[in-house]
């Protein structure tokens, strides 16, 4: 709780209190001014969150997320795959425009064609395994575990793996706001 708002709402309730704790007191005064502290605490736990709706709060993966705990997240979104292969998805952020996207993917084995274009531009960091992407003129390259590659939206080829999990940003100019 903020300092500012405990102020605010203890100023709202400040002649309530003053007229009770100046008095004698009894059971059903007791009581009342038991019901002024409960409805006090509800204000400041109301202006709260209105204040913590201005507030944007930097988006954080720990250590222990980052290696594995992620995936714990109730907001993890679990998909299978056509031949049996699973991913793991955690969006960290989305922005408020909705254009730009973190988190971290874990997926299993799959061979993917991309032939009309990757759709948007994507930073990945891997972790742990590797992708072998072929690019449409043939060029291929492997990215490992501890290195990380950009792929444009317009890029298309092959995408190959035994599995991977990654850190990933995405932007995607296409994407607007409902």
């Amino acid at each position: 709780m903020s300092v500012l708002s405990l102020e605010r709402t203890l100023y709202h309730c400040e002649p309530e209190f003053k007229k009770y704790i100046n008095e004698e007191y009894s059971m059903k005064k007791l009581c009342r001014v038991y019901s002024i502290i409960i409805t006090c605490s509800i204000m400041v736990l109301f202006t709260e969150v209105s204040i913590a709706d201005d507030v944007i709060i930097p988006s954080k993966m720990s250590k222990e997320e980052i290696a594995g705990k992620i995936f714990e997240r109730q907001t993890m979104v679990k998909t299978e795959r056509d031949g049996g292969s699973t991913t793991l998805d955690v969006l960290t952020n989305q922005s408020s425009d909705k254009k730009l996207e973190t988190g971290m993917f874990k997926a299993g084995p799959g061979r993917f064609e991309i032939t009309d274009g990757y759709g948007v531009d994507e930073f990945m960091y891997f972790l742990e395994g590797s992708v072998k992407l072929t690019s449409k003129d043939g060029s291929s390259q492997t990215i490992n575990a501890g290195e990380s590659v950009v792929i444009q939206k317009e890029w298309s080829g092959i995408w190959e793996t035994e599995g991977y999990t990654k850190i990933y940003v995405i932007y995607s100019s296409d994407t607007t706001t409902e």
